[in-house]
């Protein structure tokens, strides 16, 4: 049987390993502070996206670039580990595999370098030699810590082929604003709160100003767009809304470690577009919202992701 029938979902994007020192605070510019535990861990945007679809139950495919080192290999076997076809997750000797240095906080809150290494180095060409094989996906992910180009086509090569597209933009473009054609060939769009202030210029502080920064997006092109806000949930824009709406999941007892929790939603996000077609958007964007909140009530990245058995039944009705 061809491994690549029955694919729901392709990721396009980033391998990263995480290394995480866990302290009281984060630390002030200039200051050492004196930290509790250390951890490596599996992450990357494109990755991490990719291990929520699985972990929900849906079958998934990345493609991506690591080094010809330890630390690729182990990221393959990890992707593996989850069930997730990795043949075109390449390895390249020009680079090593990309690493995030990530400074987590008791109260869950993060800061997170980025050393993008063979992340960089997956092109458009590998883009079309992967989703030229992948035909029976239904929908493929995107993010930004590969480069422009290479996410870029990924995205028209699923449209060509009819797949829904969700655009993560994150790391948020700095300086040279994004190209029209995200917008075009995105049908739907997921910044956080911090991405969208940047890439609209509308501070997003309160859900007030998460509608408009919604609304600003949507009307760039895109069929659907999507503001995460964290703890305050998000807000979203799509044709026929007169205005942006807003949905809060139920409120986390207990926030552990909000690292992640974007790439849990947008990875959710596509197993409900892959899975449960027929769902009303604000239906797929609300069980999204459920599946984020979850991830961070536990520590870690890929670890921290629910598995189906641990969600209510009824997000999968």
């Amino acid at each position: 049987m061809d491994a690549t029938q029955g694919l729901d979902i392709v990721v396009v994007g980033s391998c990263n390993m995480d290394l995480m020192a866990y302290v009281s605070r984060l630390p002030k510019p200039g200051e050492t502070l004196e930290g509790h535990r250390y951890e490596t861990g599996f992450g990357g945007k494109g990755a991490n996206q990719c291990v929520a679809g699985a972990k929900l139950g849906a079958r998934m495919s990345m493609v991506a670039k690591v080094g010809a080192d330890d630390l690729g290999a182990q990221y393959i076997r990890n992707l593996n580990s989850f069930g997730i076809y990795t043949k075109f997750v390449y390895q390249t000797t020009e680079s090593s595999t990309g690493v995030a240095p990530i400074t987590v906080g008791d109260d869950g809150s993060n800061s997170i370098v980025i050393i993008s290494g063979a992340n960089l180095k997956l092109t458009p060409h590998d883009v079309q030699e992967s989703l030229s094989s992948l035909k029976s996906a239904k929908v493929v992910v995107c993010q930004l810590e590969v480069r422009r180009d290479t996410t870029l086509e990924a995205l028209k090569i699923a449209k060509q082929k009819g797949m829904t597209t969700i655009f993560n933009p994150a790391p948020a473009p700095q300086g040279q604003p994004l190209e029209s054609d995200f917008f075009g060939l995105s049908d739907v769009i997921c910044p956080n709160e911090t991405e969208a202030t940047i890439m609209t210029g509308i501070e997003v502080t309160d859900v007030a100003s998460g509608k408009l920064a919604a609304k600003e997006l949507y009307e760039r092109g895109c069929a659907v767009a999507i503001v995460t806000m964290g703890a305050m949930g998000c807000v979203f824009m799509y044709e026929g809304l007169d205005e942006a709406e807003h949905v809060r999941p139920e409120p986390v007892t207990q926030v552990v470690d909000t690292t992640g929790a974007g790439d849990a939603f947008a990875g959710a996000l596509a197993f409900f577009y892959a899975r449960y077609p027929h769902l009303p958007v604000k239906e797929k964007i609300m069980r999204a919202c459920e599946v984020a909140s979850a991830s961070v009530q536990k520590p870690g990245t890929q670890k921290s992701y629910p598995t189906r058995k641990e969600l209510p039944e009824k997000l999968f009705e």
